[in-house]
């Protein structure tokens, strides 16, 4: 998952679906940790020496210094490296966790130099050789300049080593120092994480290096293109065992300053980047594989013996396996370990040989964890796994390029979870989880290009933005789109074929379309408009997407750049014109298909026109583009919906609704137009369908929730979805069955939450009576695992202080991370204020809410329509102490901002948003303004939305209960 773009569950339906239910994004997934966090560094003592900030010659004036650029030189090249690292599981007697380590790098000079810089970021150095903080000497009989002078360059995170003489060209050399640092609890770089069991607590000593921590560890070169071999050590204390990359050597006992230790030396690591290392010291236990596979799931050791890792483990085989035989590359570690661990802030991340989990991504307990619990393990792992090649293997020579490891990744998540779970028809999921997720950021004017130029991706700050749902969901979308137009059978050959030449070295994309290209010239049956270098650059390089309107009458097909705020002005130039080769696959009337290939503004393609039958574009929503039609054609598609919607396939029912609905969002089609894709629902039981449709509906209790469009439009939905309730009712024998088809497990879950959220007959009252059996005994929790987020909100909505008491004793005592996910959102529903500033409060204090769910549960109560002005007052009051302790880089604030202002649609809140944005620009908080500027634009788009469609939309609704 790379760093994890990690979208809980719940979040997933608050910031696009009605209150519960759905599928999720996948990878959706949240961005991380803290880098630029805890400034205040370890005192010195025992002969160390602070870190400063102090660099020679330094003036006010800005520097062209090769210590001030935030790129590394590009002089040397690490070789490898020795590093030992002793984490410290108890405090000192300061209170604070400490970690100590010596490290050496092997380094080889490529070009003339006097300087080694090395990255270093909040460590202290013990002086090595008389006043200096390194010692450095020669390889091979070469001889080793003198140190003259060693700083700290605090900005841009490097340790500078100026040298009497010149490094020769050609010569190796060994840099070797000591250190020690905080294991904070920050979650990032070398950090701790602590859980309770059985009444004692825990510490856990563990790492997250992507994309800027490594530096955080242990002095190094600290990027990607700077791979190496590392040869580890830790020193842990008895009764813990020490994970890393590679596999254990050997555990000895030993003495260090009269302590008794382990040691535990691992095998050399292949050639890789800083961001892949990783290693863990607890007191972990494991479930393995049979030893020819050599897989292990590590966690809590109450949770590995209660089996809450034996899914995991069932399925990692097989999708290791299966991954083997799609690059067509064998495995090319020892072993591959996955670690559940208590306190990880984003969903995973794909270290080379030892994968971290938060425990909701790799635990899954039957009784327990609902179906989107179990979806949501296989398809992470299978993300992660995907990574061991494409993106550890062969590896993004800069983060601009961050898009294909992440995209890629997340779209063969879909394949690997496919092939483990083949009865789920999961695939289909890749276009309400990716593309649709995609397309909402998409359009807007502040969205950004998959790829960027190296020179605009430089800070740590600008490398922690990119993993945004851009990276993740777009890049996904598009190499789906450029597998379906090649062949799935010639996109992974030409990954084999990738990954074989660059394999443990560094690519930029057009490596990867080379490969391609090359296998498309080899294979006569594949007929491309242009290279395939020429087709996706105009993806990949522009932001944005096209929607394509196609004209029955004449066969005229053109395109344009869809905003969703049409007037909105694009200030970012494109080579491209924001014009896209466009593959347009159609069918007419259930029967005719074809394709044609969009390659400019306008086209006229004679298959296109009809006087009788629909069209339909887009099939199976391959192609990542929106569509439109002429007037009489919507009118033949709504007639056909309502005489017989089986006859157009279940994914373009959902692209038809949710197309509809964002095209008149855009004021390309009238919004009553939109709304009457929704007629025919009443008789719709398909799961995406309704899902699709469930998301764009949930735009209009946004906005409407506080007016008097609110009644009408709850009355409307109520009819269309009690034969769906009544449905499910049916097929479950009165809810005591569980659906038999996957997605109608899905489609249960919008049922009940759409049921209960409109008001109809008998949904209050069956989630009530579940949570007041639960109520009544506590240790048997009778609500199906599928429906459990829908029966807590319901239930505490409907509810008062017992019901939120009971729901809070709950959260706490839970051992398992899924079920108290569920709770920490069901919690948002209360509607008694002093209640959600109550929990609003409980969230800034780490004792009871941890640290990786702080702004989850923020945003989950902001969902309320009772709670959103509370957290908005709340954040803004707090916002000191929020960022203080809790940033975990931009995407914290994005996620945040973006959950709090998804409501706004007033001049008052722009007034409010804007000001906040002056308050953020006037502090010393430095990342997060595209997070604001994007909302400030879909704020300014919700209000001209408002005053354009509200009579319009009441007078519809109110028409169609006459």
């Amino acid at each position: 998952m790379g760093k994890g773009f990690y979208i809980s569950k719940p979040l997933g339906f608050v910031l696009f679906g009605l209150g519960v239910g759905a599928v999720l994004t996948i990878f959706a997934l949240s961005v991380v940790y803290s880098q630029e966090k805890r400034k205040n560094e370890v005192n010195a003592r025992d002969g160390t020496r602070m870190v400063t900030t102090a660099a020679p010659h330094s003036t006010s004036a800005p520097s062209n210094e090769p210590w001030d650029k935030y790129r590394l030189p590009d002089t040397l090249l690490p070789e490898y490296y020795n590093v030992t690292l002793w984490p410290r599981l108890v405090p000192d007697e300061q209170g604070m966790y400490i970690f100590t380590g010596k490290s050496g790098v092997a380094l080889t000079c490529v070009k003339e130099t006097n300087l080694i810089i090395i990255h270093s970021n909040e460590l202290n150095f013990t002086l090595t050789s008389e006043m200096h903080h390194a010692k450095l000497t020669g390889l091979g009989g070469t001889s080793a300049p003198v140190i003259l002078k060693t700083w700290f360059q605090i900005q841009t995170q490097f340790m500078v080593i100026l040298l009497k003489e010149k490094l020769q060209v050609g010569k190796s050399y060994w840099l070797y120092m000591e250190f020690h640092g905080e294991l904070s609890d920050d979650l990032g770089g070398f950090y701790r994480s602590q859980y309770t069991e059985n009444g004692v607590k825990k510490v856990v000593a563990t790492t997250q290096m992507q994309p800027t921590a490594a530096r955080n560890a242990f002095p190094c070169f600290d990027e990607p293109s700077m791979k190496a071999v590392f040869h580890l050590t830790l020193l842990h204390s008895a009764g813990t065992v020490a994970l890393a990359n590679g596999m254990e050597l050997g555990t000895e006992n030993v003495t260090i300053d009269d302590q008794e230790v382990l040691q535990t030396r691992f095998e050399p690591t292949e050639k890789m980047s800083t961001y892949l290392l990783a290693f863990v010291i607890s007191e972990f236990t494991n479930l393995r594989s049979p030893p020819e596979a050599n897989i292990r799931i590590w966690g809590r050791r109450e949770a590995i013996e209660s089996g809450q890792g034996d899914y995991a483990l069932s399925v990692t085989f097989p999708i290791l396996k299966y991954l083997e035989n799609y690059y067509n590359t064998t495995y090319p570690l020892s072993k591959s370990d996955q670690v559940a661990l208590p306190d990880f802030a984003a969903g995973a991340m794909e270290n080379w040989g030892l994968v971290t989990y938060r425990e909701q991504s790799l635990f899954y307990d039957p009784k327990v964890s609902s179906n989107e619990d179990k979806e949501w393990v296989v398809t992470v792992i299978t993300h992660e796994l995907a990574h061991m090649w494409f993106g550890n293997l062969v590896t993004m020579r800069w983060w601009n390029d961050l898009w294909l490891n992440e995209g890629f990744a997340s779209y063969v998540s879909y394949l690997g979870a496919d092939y483990a779970e083949p009865t789920w028809n999961i695939k289909d999921l890749m276009v309400l989880q990716q593309v649709q997720r995609a397309f909402g950021v998409d359009a807007l004017v502040s969205s950004h290009p998959l790829s960027s130029r190296e020179d605009e991706v430089i800070t740590p700050d600008q490398i922690d933005q990119l993993f945004d749902t851009i990276t993740y969901s777009k890049g996904a979308a598009v190499l789906r789109m450029l597998s379906e137009f090649l062949t799935e059978s010639a996109f992974a050959k030409g990954l084999h074929n990738y990954l074989h030449e660059y394999a443990y070295s560094n690519t930029v994309y057009t490596d990867l379309w080379k490969k391609l290209q090359e296998v498309v010239d080899a294979d006569s049956s594949i007929q491309l408009p242009a290279s395939i270098n020429e087709i996706m650059n105009r993806w990949i390089l522009q932001m944005g997407f096209p929607v394509v309107t196609i004209d029955t009458r004449t066969g005229s097909i053109s395109q344009q750049h869809f905003l969703i705020q049409p007037d909105a002005v694009v200030d970012k130039p494109s080579d491209y014109n924001y014009e896209w080769f466009v593959p347009v696959t159609w069918m007419k009337s259930g029967s005719n298909m074809g394709q044609h290939w969009l390659l400019t503004k306008t086209a006229s393609y004679e298959p296109m026109k009809t006087d009788t039958d629909w069209l339909l574009a887009n099939l199976n929503v391959a192609g990542y583009y929106r569509v439109n039609y002429d007037p009489q054609n919507w009118e033949r598609l709504l007639t056909q919906l309502t005489a017989d919607h089986k006859v157009i396939p279940v994914l373009n029912r959902g692209q038809i609704i949710d197309d509809a609905f964002n095209l008149a969002r855009a004021q390309i089609i009238n919004i009553t137009l939109a709304l009457r894709t929704t007629k025919y629902l009443y008789e719709e039981k398909e799961y995406i369908p309704w899902e699709s449709a469930i998301r764009n509906l949930e735009y209009f209790f946004l906005m409407f929730d506080r007016t008097e469009v609110y009644g009408p439009l709850q009355t409307y939905l109520q009819r269309k979805v009690k034969p769906l309730f009544d449905h499910f009712k049916v097929i479950t024998s009165n809810w005591t069955r569980k659906p038999p088809r996957y997605m109608d497990q899905y489609n249960q879950i919008n049922a009940v939450s759409m049921a209960c959220k409109t008001g109809v007959k008998g949904c209050s009252e069956l989630t009530r009576m579940w949570y007041r059996q639960w109520m009544k005994n506590p240790d048997s929790n009778p609500i199906p695992p599928n429906l459990k987020i829908t029966v807590y909100c319901n239930a505490i909505a409907a509810g008062g202080v017992e019901e939120w008491d009971f729901g809070w004793q709950m959260f706490k005592n839970s051992t398992i991370a899924a079920e108290a996910e569920k709770l920490l959102y069901g919690l948002s529903c209360t509607k008694e204020p002093w209640l959600l500033n109550r929990y609003l409060e409980f969230t800034i204090e780490p004792n009871l809410v941890r640290k990786q769910d702080v702004t989850f549960a923020i945003v989950y109560i902001s969902g309320n329509v009772i709670g959103q002005p509370l957290v908005w007052d709340f954040v803004r009051a707090n916002w000191e102490h929020i960022t203080k302790d809790y940033d975990d880089g931009s995407f914290f604030f994005g996620r945040l901002i973006q959950g709090i202002t998804k409501k706004f649609s007033t001049e008052f809140d722009l007034q409010q948003l804007q000001r906040f944005k002056e308050d953020i620009a006037a502090s010393s908080f430095s990342f997060g303004t595209q997070a604001i500027e994007q909302a400030i634009e879909q704020t300014k788009a919700n209000i001209k939305w408002v005053s354009e469609n509200k009579v319009q939309v009441m007078n519809w609704l109110i028409e169609q209960s006459a």
